[in-house]
């Protein structure tokens, strides 16, 4: 599927047909996957008979019928002249500016909203998240972690929600400099809360806004939950600063866990309800943090900015601590698992030197073995 590098680009056939298959209302990654590896193309989902459609698992005759007559449906196009009006773009997964993170993780998104630009610096990102009812001690901590960590070359990422979400993009914008993106569970030009339109502005500027959401979209229960595991796969870790038992926080967490993100949670008072989930991650195996230094020694050194190209994909803080020809060679190996003559040919390195280098590799964890010859990133 080629890529939509600019909102000035007209849709090919092939593109307005991958998103009228994805803006099917129903249509969820897994769905996406299922249909096209039975039909091949979206374009050949949309041309099935809807007796054909339902062969496929999990589509039954009201979804079915969405899929059939969507290929008669203007969303598309409505949508692509909103956004062209708007200054948003829709990125696709095979676009160089889509978060190459986002596309391992479970339930990867389909495609982007946009609004502000992603530099491969932000690579090197922390999500900080927490209650939307933040206490004096919440306030206090999230502007010292935030500050701290912009200082040190870290993009903050966040919700935009009330609270701890929007204390943190507001500090990492303290600083001369400093990054923050925001992940959206409505559009990015339907902000919510609606108060937080002016801050929603400051971000697309310092860094962006992203949503799943198209702007024509109606609310749905989840969406929020959804939006969660995108700010978990974007960043090397999640730093969690209050959270009551049952807060959207934990569900952020759980997201990390699942993603093998670093999950950091800042203690609290015994008897603060905005701090028992926080307690209780680090009772479960958080790492406890009480000021950024924590999280940096925890990290290790991080690399310039003038080193984090385009081409590099950074998976784990562990892989800021490579030597040149090690980074070489874990460039080389995809989540996956990948033929050791695969890694060899695109290393570029003798083959003593790979697979040595593979071993190296595999002794710090970064990636590990997973057959005779194959290995995959962890």
């Amino acid at each position: 599927m080629a890529s939509i590098a600019r909102t000035t680009e007209t849709l090919t056939p092939q593109q307005r047909d991958y998103l009228r298959l994805a803006f099917t209302p129903g249509i969820g990654p897994q769905l996406f996957q299922n249909l096209v590896e039975y039909f091949e193309t979206p374009s050949e989902v949309l041309e099935a008979k809807l007796s054909q459609l339902h062969e496929v698992e999990r589509i039954g005759p009201k979804l079915a019928e969405a899929i059939h007559f969507s290929s008669k449906d203007d969303l598309v196009d409505r949508i692509w002249d909103d956004c062209l009006a708007k200054d948003v773009r829709i990125l696709l997964p095979d676009d160089q500016e889509f978060p190459r993170l986002l596309r391992e993780i479970p339930s990867p998104p389909l495609y982007l909203f946009i609004r502000g630009e992603i530099k491969p610096i932000d690579q090197l990102s922390i999500a900080i998240v927490g209650t939307r009812h933040a206490t004096s001690y919440g306030r206090m901590v999230t502007e010292g972690l935030a500050r701290s960590l912009v200082r040190s070359g870290l993009t903050i990422i966040s919700g935009l929600a009330r609270g701890i979400d929007s204390i943190a993009h507001r500090s990492a914008m303290e600083i001369d400099g400093g990054r923050t993106i925001a992940f959206l569970g409505s559009s990015v030009t339907d902000i919510y809360p609606p108060e937080h339109e002016e801050l929603a502005q400051e971000v697309s500027q310092r860094g962006a806004l992203i949503s799943e959401t198209h702007p024509f979209s109606k609310p749905k229960a989840g969406v929020f939950p959804q939006r969660n595991r995108l700010i978990s796969g974007m960043s090397l870790g999640v730093v969690v600063v209050e959270a009551a038992d049952r807060s959207g926080s934990l569900i952020t967490a759980s997201h990390a866990g699942e993603q093998g993100r670093d999950l950091f949670a800042i203690p609290g008072p015994v008897n603060s309800r905005m701090s028992r989930g926080c307690n209780k991650l680090i009772r479960d195996g958080a790492i406890l943090v009480q000021d950024a230094q924590d999280i940096l020694d925890h990290l290790g050194p991080l690399v310039d900015h003038a080193e984090i190209s385009p081409d590099r994909v950074i998976h784990h803080p562990a892989e800021l601590q490579l030597n040149p020809q090690e980074q070489q060679v874990l460039q080389a190996i995809e989540a996956i698992p990948t033929d050791l003559d695969r890694v060899i040919v695109r290393s570029g390195l003798a083959p003593s030197r790979t697979l040595s280098t593979i071993s190296a590799l595999e002794m710090r964890g970064i990636i590990r073995r997973t057959g005779a010859r194959t290995v995959q990133r962890c």
